[in-house]
């Protein structure tokens, strides 16, 4: 999950109807209201620092806000990889000094976050007016208060869940190919399943590319995740959790995965080397694909809206305030002037970074956007409507995100390379535990 914001994630090369857009226009503390620092004059110089990891699309917004607000400079920390920067801010955290008057935190580790609340300020104490509930998807703003209700993050892009397919393979083994045909075909987990152990008896090759981003497009649909909102941990009562292990091991046992390690070398040359023929797609995956399989399997590619299990979302970043900010009022007032439609808008355009805003999601800049090397599909307006359907945020306990990266995928991987699935399953078990203490 660390690794989504990888900069080949968005370099979509989508295109897109020209935007003309409007621009809108540390020390301690705790978050309660008589405690935060009063607003700069008018005139006051203030200078704040803004913290990202890979891509945000926000290189062109900074100067264009120093315009708009001319007694405000901006410093831009922007690391390049995403493991890195999460460790450099939790210690930073941990010491009470060094963060940024604007950190940006990636969905992987908001858990972690939401977990030392009292360490930022409350975005609806400290915000502007217009940055109400009612400008984000719903789920996307629940997602950012911690389990009291207090608002921590404004919510940046997201990641709605699609599935990207081979159209020549597909051909090629006798199945449904075509964007409404393949509906059917992957409506549900078993039905995705059954076409992929049908394709491998056909071909002897593999249906998708590794168990593991299966399973965590599965667990990320469920009610409930590997902890409940008392911090308990679940695997070993959560049943959609085993019933999502026993599809995805049986599937491997079929022989359906290609049993790569997703972002590994081999799994980027997997991309071009056919080596599966169907991706779990949020929709910064399309950059992904694009990026490994190459210019020669343009058109090969196809993207679709018809998804297993309904709606669901990978992904996408929040912009927090810390407590350690000598001018949180200002700093509330950048983040929610980035993540505004307007500026959301033109990151999608310069990045690919996906709205998680309704006016954005609605706008015809947007729905309008279109991706050749899919085919020319409508990727806009296809994400949109995917993001719509996901109903609400799964609650993320504290080490959720190392859970799924560093138990569950390497105990998938364990079933891929031949231990028995009531094996992974106990290394599973005895990992999450283990972290859960």
């Amino acid at each position: 999950m660390t690794t989504i914001r990888k900069s080949l994630v968005l370099a979509l090369g989508i295109t897109m109807t020209a935007l003309s857009v409007a621009a809108c226009g540390g020390g301690g503390g705790s978050s309660s209201g008589g405690d935060i620092p009063a607003a700069a004059g008018p005139n006051e110089h203030v200078e704040l620092t803004l913290a990202t990891f890979t891509e945000f699309g926000y290189e062109a917004l900074i100067p264009e806000y120093e315009r708009l607000h001319p007694n405000i400079k901006i410093t831009h920390r922007k690391t390049g990889q995403g493991g890195p920067y999460a460790q450099d801010m939790m210690t930073k955290l941990a010491a009470g000094a060094g963060l940024a008057d604007v950190q940006a935190v990636e969905e992987g580790h908001l858990s972690d976050i939401l977990a030392k609340s009292s360490k930022f300020y409350d975005l609806t104490q400290i915000g502007p007016a217009d940055a109400s509930a009612d400008r984000w998807l719903p789920w996307k703003y629940d997602a950012g208060k911690d389990k009291n209700g207090k608002l921590i993050g404004y919510g940046t892009d997201i990641g709605p869940d699609a599935m990207c397919y081979r159209k020549d393979l597909l051909q090629q083994a006798g199945l449904p190919s075509d964007p409404a045909s393949v509906k059917t075909m992957f409506a549900t987990w078993d039905s995705y399943f059954a076409a992929g152990a049908q394709y491998a008896q056909k071909t002897g090759k593999a249906w998708f590319d590794s168990a593991a981003q299966n399973f965590n497009a599965m667990v990320n649909q469920l009610p409930v995740g590997y902890l409940d909102k008392s911090d308990k941990l679940t695997v070993e009562s959560n049943q959609g959790i085993k019933d999502a292990w026993t599809k995805v091991t049986d599937a491997v046992a079929k022989g359906e995965s290609a049993k790569l390690t997703a972002f590994s070398n081999e799994w980027n040359s997997g991309f071009r080397q056919s080596a599966f023929a169907t991706k779990v797609c949020p929709a910064w995956m399309l950059g992904v694909v694009k990026e490994q399989a190459g210019p020669e399997n343009a058109g090969k590619w196809a993207v679709t809206d018809a998804f297993p299990g309904g709606g669901g979302n990978w992904g996408g970043s929040y912009l927090t305030v810390p407590t350690q900010s000598k001018h949180p009022r200002e700093a509330a007032a950048l983040a929610a002037w980035l993540t505004a439609p307007e500026q959301q808008l033109k990151a999608f355009a310069a990045k690919g970074t996906f709205p998680s805003q309704v006016k954005a999601l609605e706008s015809p800049e947007l729905l309008s956007t279109t991706d050749a090397y899919f085919g020319d599909a409508k990727v806009g307006e296809l994400f949109a409507a995917q993001a719509k359907k996901v109903t609400q945020a799964q609650y993320k306990g504290p080490n959720d995100g190392q859970i799924q990266e560093n138990v569950t995928a390497p105990a998938l991987q364990a079933v891929e390379q031949g231990k028995s699935p009531a094996e992974g399953w106990q290394q599973l078990v005895d990992g999450a535990k283990k972290l859960a203490r």
